[in-house]
């Protein structure tokens, strides 16, 4: 395991979550931005624990298959997958194109963000556990 790829996951994630909230604060919120950049920001958290564990990192989109993989490491991912955590992995492609909703509401925007911090939290609170730091 390479713990600078480790710190770059989580690098990455944490740019996505900045561009999330600093659009969610702004005077008119791309509200598909926020929900797309929090979709991706979960996203990399789950896999910087992955790549800690040296599990393999599938070529998915998938917020619920990679909390679904965690588990193999730690049986606490299971907690995550009662929460609308895995629901952020419509923002990964829906959101990115034209379809029925273009703009998602305000609010579900602000959940999302909520979302991506929960797993932030969550993964940074397990690696902390086995010693790791930024």
């Amino acid at each position: 395991m390479s713990l600078k790829s480790v710190r770059d996951w989580i690098l990455k994630a944490e740019s996505d979550l900045k561009v999330a909230k600093d659009e969610l604060a702004s005077e008119e919120p791309a509200t598909d931005a926020i929900c797309f950049h929090s979709e991706q920001c979960a996203e990399k958290y789950l896999k910087a624990y992955l790549i800690f564990y040296r599990q393999e990192i599938p070529r998915t989109h998938n917020v619920a298959e990679l909390i679904y993989r965690c588990p193999e490491v730690n049986v606490q991912f299971k907690i995550l997958l009662n929460t609308d955590i895995p629901l952020l992995t419509s923002y990964a492609v829906v959101m990115r194109y034209p379809g029925e909703e273009l703009f998602p509401p305000i609010k579900e925007a602000q959940e999302a963000v909520k979302l991506a911090e929960k797993v932030k939290t969550f993964v940074m609170e397990l690696l902390a556990k086995e010693g790791f730091e930024l």
